[in-house]
């Protein structure tokens, strides 16, 4: 096969996201049966993680278990990773002794760099950039509940990180539109974000108009792992860039409402919508672990009956 990453959402075309996709539903419906699939035996996942995680860690280590395959987890602090060893001969080095390695850092040149030295397949566990896989698991999480997400409107709520970049990317790709609404000074960068043009992404000044007819709501904290130090200026800029039930009542009456979590209630997001019937939070989280079985599968195996 040829060597394969997944370092942002548009390094797949559309068909290579719909057989994802396919796949994930097949694999999930063996978990859900207690059929035992071990498409990944003998194969070893390395976890490299220079950003705390729950999910990201949970979901790919589980997933590995039970494909059948096993995990190496490294950190900065205990590593050569934290020190002065050059990415390059990091990248060198594991990529001779795993099948395939997760990153989750800060920039998303660290990423490339270590990708473009690797003898294996690298994914994108997280970057400031790109979260990839969240989105997998969010458009996964639509077609479960409401089908194709063809033709549909996400409305995004929030900050233009990488969860609004990737957005942009998935809506290039699968031919539906996003709403961004953000504050001013947090908009999102056409060129950060990689896409060729706007025609998948409209800009709206009220989040409120960014709602109105949508068939998904979504947002992220206002402030991301690394920018800390903007916590209390972020607070006032975002203090109208709450998901709250006036906002979900415009949009579409199926409206499905989804955070990547840890969520702030009270902040990003009022209680009663995370928790309310539109909220499909917990389903969206759950499906991280089953679209990236299938993207594991798809890198080490390809497309396989």
């Amino acid at each position: 096969m040829t060597l394969k990453h997944f370092l942002q959402f548009s390094d797949f075309g559309t068909e290579e996201h719909e057989w994802i996709f396919q796949r994930a539903a097949e694999i999930k419906r063996k978990f859900k049966n207690y059929e035992k699939y071990h498409p990944l035996a003998d194969r070893t996942l390395a976890m490299i993680f220079e950003k705390a995680s729950t999910r990201t860690r949970v979901s790919f280590e589980a997933g590995m278990y039970q494909l059948g395959g096993s995990v190496v987890h490294l950190t900065t602090g205990d590593s050569q990773l934290g020190r002065a060893e050059p990415i390059e001969d990091s990248a060198k080095v594991i990529s001779r002794m795993v099948d395939l390695v997760m990153i989750r850092t800060f920039g998303q040149d660290k990423l490339e760099r270590f990708a473009a030295h690797s003898r294996v397949p690298v994914i994108n566990g997280l970057t400031n950039e790109f979260h990839p896989c969240q989105i997998l698991a969010d458009i996964f999480t639509f077609i479960e509940h409401r089908g194709s997400i063809r033709g549909r409107i996400v409305a995004w709520v929030g900050d233009g990180n990488n969860m609004a970049n990737t957005w942009l990317q998935a809506a290039e790709l699968l031919g539906f539109t996003v709403h961004v609404s953000t504050p001013t000074g947090y908009e999102v960068d056409q060129a950060v974000a990689g896409i060729r043009s706007s025609d998948s992404y409209k800009v709206f000044r009220d989040p409120m108009e960014a709602c109105r007819g949508a068939d998904l709501v979504t947002t992220d904290v206002w402030t991301s792992m690394g920018f800390e130090a903007e916590n209390e200026e972020r607070r006032k800029a975002f203090a109208d860039w709450c998901v709250d039930t006036d906002m979900m009542r415009v949009a579409k009456p199926d409206a499905l409402f989804m955070h990547c979590l840890p969520a702030h209630r009270g902040e990003e997001v009022e209680a009663d919508v995370i928790d309310g019937p539109q909220s499909v939070v917990w389903d969206e989280a759950e499906n991280r672990m089953h679209v990236q079985k299938a993207l594991m599968e798809y890198l080490l195996l390809g497309k396989v009956a």
